[in-house]
């Protein structure tokens, strides 16, 4: 009788464990749910899978792998659509808030951009923003031109945004440094979760970096290994 009442309590230990992971698998957050910020994604919430960017607009590196992918805007489309993902941008003044050279257009370009975020235009801001910055300095001077943008003025993130059509209120927003609180706090999660700008966390595969001489199909290269993972 003993042995089979222990039997029956294995039993029942096991029965137990294997509800509490159902339990847990059923509980999990949804791709949607682990999102910081839903104006910055891209794709289908309830994707298969989840891409991160961390980025900063004038991280050269970060702006070489965003600038590939504005320029292959329908074939980036393409590939969202049919490989099932949702992608994130998590944008901060990273560069400002903790880099060596505390360049203030850091915190001046996400300032202007979580303004753009907040009148329902970060994607075309973001674009935008990310193909001047490339030709404006990065293109032909790489990483050397971190040096020219330290004359820049606030000036040069709002006429992005006039361009793309935001007027007084959005202004008024920079000059004020309306979503600074949001911007650095995000720049400390960012500074607890990755090791490099910019970096990459695509489903399970992690990267920091790109190369200023990369296109397309390097961004194709990093996208199939978080496919692959």
């Amino acid at each position: 009788m003993r042995k089979v009442l222990r039997i029956v309590g294995v039993i029942a230990v096991i029965v137990l464990i294997f509800a509490a992971i159902i339990a847990s698998m059923n509980n999990k957050p949804s791709n949607a749910e682990k999102v910081w910020d839903k104006e910055m994604t891209i794709g289908n919430p309830d994707a298969k899978n989840y891409f991160i960017v961390y980025s900063d607009l004038v991280c050269p590196y970060c702006i070489a792998f965003e600038n590939a992918i504005v320029e292959n805007e329908e074939a980036f489309q393409k590939y969202i659509e049919e490989n099932d993902i949702l992608l994130e941008v998590r944008l901060s003044d990273f560069l400002y808030e903790y880099g060596e050279a505390r360049a203030i257009n850091s915190r001046y370009s996400a300032v202007a951009t979580y303004c753009a975020k907040d009148e329902g235009k970060f994607w075309d801001y973001y674009n935008l923003a990310v193909t001047s910055v490339w030709k404006d300095f990065f293109k032909d001077a790489g990483k050397s031109a971190l040096s020219k943008m330290a004359s820049l003025g606030k000036e040069y993130w709002v006429k992005i945004g006039k361009k793309v059509g935001l007027g007084e209120e959005f202004e008024k927003c920079v000059k004020n440094d309306a979503p600074l609180a949001e911007i650095q706090e995000n720049a400390a999660k960012t500074a607890k979760l990755t090791n490099g700008m910019p970096y990459f966390k695509f489903n399970s595969y992690t990267s920091s970096g790109f190369d200023l001489s990369w296109g397309w199909e390097y961004v194709q290269m990093y996208f199939k290994a978080g496919l692959e993972s």
